[in-house]
């Protein structure tokens, strides 16, 4: 019988515009285009796959639906400040972001919404 654990899992994000989407994922962020139909795309980054697909309800969801976990999340987020990416402001109860990052034990991170809304983030841990 197989098993889900040894079976890849791909994680699909909406988009309410897929051309634009697209443009947002490899020209914003740089990531690499590794497929594309009519129906959807897929991107590669970090040696992980994702898919995208088009549906009138992206952009509805109220969390994070991918984090990217980066080394250097200040030099990431100006890199994409360069690009024209807003880091969001969070002022909830345990979570306040200063200058977009909230620091934690073990962790800072930031988020921001891609071109069809969708809440991404980066998240860098400070230690083990």
């Amino acid at each position: 019988m197989a098993m889900l654990g040894d079976a890849p899992l791909v994680a699909i994000i909406p988009a309410a515009d897929l051309a634009r989407a697209k443009r947002y994922y490899t020209d914003t962020l740089g990531l690499k285009l590794t497929d594309e139909s009519e129906q959807d795309v897929s991107f590669e980054c970090g040696g992980t796959e994702f898919g995208m697909y088009e549906t009138p309800s992206a952009g509805q969801s109220a969390h994070t639906l991918a984090s990217f976990k980066v080394t250097d999340l200040d030099g990431e987020m100006a890199a994409l400040r360069e690009r024209g990416v807003t880091f969001e402001e969070y002022d909830l109860p345990g979570l306040k972001t200063v200058n977009g990052v909230v620091e934690a034990e073990g962790m800072r991170a930031a988020w921001f919404k891609d071109s069809e809304g969708n809440i991404l983030c980066l998240n860098e841990r400070t230690a083990k």
